[in-house]
This record gives structure tokens, C-alpha cells and sequence, in this order.
């Protein structure tokens, strides 16, 4: 079972049963899925749509959990999203204040 759920998080990012973090799952239709762990503070999912927005991607989906000081979100991106714009993508989503990591799944 846990290995079950260790996998699932790394190829999805879901998040199930954790004692760290809070549960979030989203249906994962595998495209490009933006997974970030972060300060629960105001304005945080204003600012990772934006930063999201700012490559024109679409947003088709997206859930956002909190756990007392900290929060996981995922992003689900409507577009495919090369290669060459993943690095600059995460770059600009791991600037933000607040961001402890983000990765592009």
C-alpha cells in the first residue's frame, strides 16, 4: 500500500495518507502538471496562477490543500509544455516567496 501511494506521488504528485503533508489528489490526465509545496500564506495561488499564466497555458484543473502553516497545490495545464520552457517555468515558480519546491510532472 505505501508503496503504491510513494509511486502514485511520484508520477502524479498525488498526495494520499501522509503524516506530513495534507491529502490532494486530482485525476491525472497526463499532460503537464505543476506540483509545488509552499507557505500558507495570502496570495499564493494568485501568484502561481500568474506565473502559470504568464506562458499563456491554460489552467484545466487545480486543487489546493493546506496543513496548518503549509499548503500543497497542483496544477494541471491544459497545454503540452516543451522541454525547453520546464526549467524556466520552475525557475520562476521557486522565485516566489514562500515556495519551498515545485516540480513539473
Amino acid at each position: 500500500m505505501a508503496t503504491r501511494q510513494v509511486k502514485d506521488f511520484l508520477e502524479t504528485g498525488n498526495i494520499i495518507n501522509s503524516v506530513n503533508f495534507p491529502n490532494a489528489s486530482l485525476p491525472y490526465v497526463g499532460k503537464t502538471r505543476v506540483a509545488v509545496f509552499h507557505k500558507n500564506v495570502p496570495n499564493m495561488v494568485g501568484q502561481l496562477t500568474t506565473a502559470v499564466s504568464g506562458y499563456n497555458f491554460n489552467i484545466a484543473d487545480m486543487v489546493n490543500r493546506s496543513r496548518g502553516d503549509y499548503a500543497y497545490t497542483m496544477i494541471d495545464i491544459d497545454n503540452e509544455v516543451n522541454d525547453e520552457i520546464i526549467p524556466s517555468l520552475e525557475a520562476k515558480i521557486n522565485s516566489i516567496a514562500g515556495i519551498v519546491t515545485a516540480r513539473i510532472i
